[in-house]
Parts: C-alpha cells; structure tokens; sequence
C-alpha cells in the first residue's frame, strides 16, 4: 500500500509539472506555477521560510518523501529505471554500495562556497528541479510543439482548426547542450545504478539526507525476522540496504517502499521507534501506514511579417553595435539580485508568451551563464504581461502587478540616426513609433515631408517593441540598452487622437 501511494502521488506532481513546462497554449491553470514553488532549492533562494519549514518537517517525520515524490528529477530517475528493469535482457539487480560521504559533502561545500561568492553557475547546474526544468524546456517541449505540429497539419487538411502551428525554435546553443548532457548522464546512471545521483552528487539530496537519518518513520529491518537473503538489498535503487550487517542507510533511503513488498519474512517495517503491530491470522494492520497515507493526501491537497518582406532590400549596413548591458527580465530588479536568486530552471522562458527571454552565455558572466535575458529576435515584451515574474519560485523575478510593470524600466532606447532607412534610403518608415507602448519614441518632422524618429529614454520601459519592428538589418537603427538596475520610468500621457468628420466615405 505504501508504494501505490508513493507511485501515485509521484505520477501525479510529476506529470503536473512536466506539463505545466510544456503548456504554451495554457491549458492548465496559470496557478499550477506553484508546484515549482515547493521545491528546495527555489524556496531556499526565494527565502520562502513556509515552504523550508514544510519540506524539513517533512523529512524529519516522513524521511525523504521530497526526493521520492515531489522533485521531478527524482520521478525522472525512477522512470528510467523502471524502463530499464522492463527492457533489459537480465533481470535488473541492484547490490548495496558504501556511502560516499567525501564526495556529497565536497559537492555540497564548493556549491555553498561559490554561491557565497557570487557565483550560481553549479548551484543551477546541480539544483535537481532546475536541471530538470532545462530538460523539459530544451529536450521535451520542442518535441510536443512538433507533436502538436503534426496533429495541426493533420486536421487542418480536414478543415478542423482545433490545433495550430508554432514555431518551434533553439533558445540557446549552449543551454540545449547543457541540457542534453544532463539527461544523458541522470538518465544514464539512473538507468545503470538507479539513485545514484541522488546519493552521491545531489545537494539537495545530502541536506535532506542528513535530516533523514533522523526521521521519526523510516525503514527498520526486524533483525529478529530477517534472513539476510538479500532480495530487499536487490530492489533497493538507493543501494543503501546491507543484509549482511541488517542494517538501512536512511541517510540516503529515499522512501520508494520497493523494499518492504519483496521481503517474504516482513523482516522490514516503516514505523517510528515505538511500532505497534497488530498481528492477525490474515494480515497486519499496521498504523504507522494509516497515518502516512492520511499525511501523504494532506501534503498532495496542500500543495495542491514585415521583418521578413524587407529584410533583403532594406539593408543598410552601418557599424556593428554590442549591447553594453544584457535586459534582464522584469521583476528582476537588478542584474547582481538577478545573479544571487536564480538557479536557472527556465520556467519563465518556457512560459514567456512572446519568446523575448532567452538564456544567456556569458552577458552576465560566468556567474550568470544561463540564467535569463531579454532579446528582441522573436518579438517584444507585452506591455501588460507580468508572467515570467509571477511564476518564477526563486523571486529572482519579483511578482509585478500590471501597474508596476508600466513603471519598471529595463532598459533605454537608443537611436542610431546614421542608419535610419529615412535618412539613408529617404524612405517613410516610422514602425518603432507606431509600436512603442509609452511613446518614448516618436515621429518628428525630417525633410521632404518626411518624418524621422526622436527619443525620450525616461519614460521608456525598455519593451523592445522598437527594436523588434525596425526593418534595418544586419544592425537595428533602433535598440534598448540594459540598465544594470531597473529604474521607475516616468509616467507618459497618452495623446488621444481626434474623431475627424469626412463627408461620405472619404475617398
């Protein structure tokens, strides 16, 4: 029983989770983010004391209930796994290993140390949510975009336009890497050794492990009962059941209960110190299970194209610019805030609506390497769009209302007039002004009846509607520049334009 609970829940949180990455059409609630507010390592960097408290407390009574059934990364690991015991030729064995407390701990220790230091790189690396949230964004979205590619061409040809196409498209060459390496290893060693990630590499896994051997309910071997057959020891993909000594490293149990089915002699128990048996001629009736089930189904329900037309003809050429400063998205408030909070799952890219966010390589730094940034390539940042900042579980982003989002400024804009197709090709254009949400940028009088684009950078929200819809290329006559700490822009008038009255239909 207690192994159908731990498998349903599992699926459950995992499948939500999973999805909510892949949903770019919103289906599932835009309240589902809060599953990603309940992993670790996002609470520890958001500060957030509620969720530490719950899943410490957790550890504590339950054992490592988080690293069986709430991180995605651990179900990811079962699931290969599973696929490999089904799959494989031999039947899939696995032998108890010792602890190897030097490693965890050095992995642990140097991730602390550079985290003090400024550097996140290898916390965003390591962190097992977020290692798994670049999975789903890079590996598994792109293929259920192409899944919903195919089923679109395919009613489509029918008349039925329930589906429809999106561009699929790789935010990053690097990210994708990182990505693919990360689930060829995790899945590799999962699909060998089981857990071993989790026990040897995983500093989530060592802090909690470390809570673990303490817990109240954890795994016990009745040495009275037990045979030392080693069947248990075969079953346990957390290699950390020696038969020989009749003993569970609960330090790295992760509360998967395989164990406990295939012991023919019920030599292993889940139960607190004091365990109460009620023995009958049937079947054991064991409370510790009642109250694990009752706490299992309260924690689930708690935690309950103009670009293309005129890119060939209006070349212009020009200097190259380089962007100073990288945007960083809004609610981030700063670039060093931005830094110190996000472990780069890429929940807010995967969910940007208008693709603007994109991870980055070394704008940041090597303390910053793929944590997010804004580019203009495939649209702008709606005006009205807070997303990125209310789903984000680190507040790297903190939650913007739409009005505090008109008043963040992210960036500047910056008007290179030797490129301008007005001036260089004497061509009407006046795109960056039409698209400018705060007319920070409007048309002003040039020559020949022609008008030209001018400036005002404080009340700019650094949107990069501009920069999006400007024709010049290779460089944009148009730009933003980041600002390394977000600044409130000024309040704009919005010019209302006059109903003119025309005789008949006007032409």
């Amino acid at each position: 029983m207690l192994k159908k609970i731990r498998v349903t829940l599992s699926v459950i949180l995992f499948s939500l989770i999973t999805f909510y990455f892949l949903d770019f059409a919103g289906i599932l609630p835009f309240q589902f983010h809060a599953l990603a507010h309940i992993q670790f390592i996002p609470a520890l960097l958001a500060h957030n004391l509620a969720i530490l408290i719950f899943l410490i407390l957790l550890t504590l009574i339950f054992g490592r209930i988080y690293c069986s059934s709430i991180c995605p990364m651990g179900v990811f690991q079962d699931i290969a796994s599973w696929i490999s015991k089904r799959t494989a030729r031999k039947k899939k064995k696995y032998t108890y290993s010792k602890p190897k407390t030097i490693l965890r701990w050095s992995v642990l220790v140097s991730t602390f140390v550079l985290f003090l230091f400024g550097i996140t790189t290898l916390l965003g690396l390591l962190d097992p949510y977020s290692a798994y949230g670049r999975i789903a964004t890079h590996l598994f979205k792109p293929v259920y975009m192409a899944g919903n590619n195919l089923l679109a061409s395919i009613f489509m040809s029918f008349g039925n336009y329930t589906f429809y196409l999106v561009d699929i498209f790789i935010f990053s060459i690097f990210s994708l890497i990182v990505a693919i390496i990360t689930f060829l290893v995790i899945g590799s060693l999962a699909w060998m050794y089981g857990r071993t990630f989790c026990n040897t590499i995983c500093p989530v896994g060592t802090i909690l492990g470390a809570l673990s051997k303490h817990s109240f309910f954890k795994i016990r071997i009745d040495s009275d009962k037990c045979t030392s057959c080693g069947i248990c020891a075969i079953k346990c993909k957390a290699s950390c059941i020696d038969t020989k000594a009749k003993e569970v490293d609960n330090n790295r149990c992760v509360d998967c209960f395989n164990c406990i089915g295939s012991c023919k002699f019920d030599a292993l128990l889940y139960s607190s110190p004091k365990k109460t048996v009620v023995k009958t001629e049937v079947t054991t009736v064991d409370e510790g299970k009642r109250k694990f089930l009752l706490a299992g189904i309260t924690a689930a329900i708690a935690t309950p194209t103009l670009l293309a037309k005129e890119k060939a003809n209006l070349l212009t050429g020009g200097k190259p610019y380089t962007r100073q400063t990288p945007i960083s998205p809004p609610g981030a408030q700063s670039t060093e805030h931005l830094l110190r909070h996000c472990s780069s799952c890429h929940l807010c890219i995967s969910k940007c609506p208008t693709n603007v966010l994109k991870p980055a390589f070394m704008e940041y730094g090597i303390g910053g390497m793929m944590q997010p940034m804004m580019f203009f390539e495939k649209g702008y940042c709606n005006f009205d769009c807070t997303i990125c900042s209310n789903v984000c579980p680190n507040h790297a982003l903190r939650p913007l209302t739409k009005e505090e989002k008109h008043k963040t400024q992210m960036g500047h804009v910056v008007f290179n007039e030797d490129i301008c197709i007005v001036p260089v090709k004497h061509k009407s254009c006046g795109a960056c002004a039409e698209h400018c949400p705060t007319q920070a940028v409007k048309m002003i009088p040039y020559k020949d009846g022609l008008t030209i684009p001018t400036i005002n950078t404080d009340i700019c929200v650094g949107c990069g509607a501009c920069e999006f819809i400007c024709p010049v290329r290779p460089y944009r006559a148009i730009y933003v520049e980041g600002n390394k700490v977000h600044r409130e822009a000024k309040p704009f008038i919005t010019e209302t334009k006059k109903d003119i009255e025309i005789d008949g239909f006007g032409f």
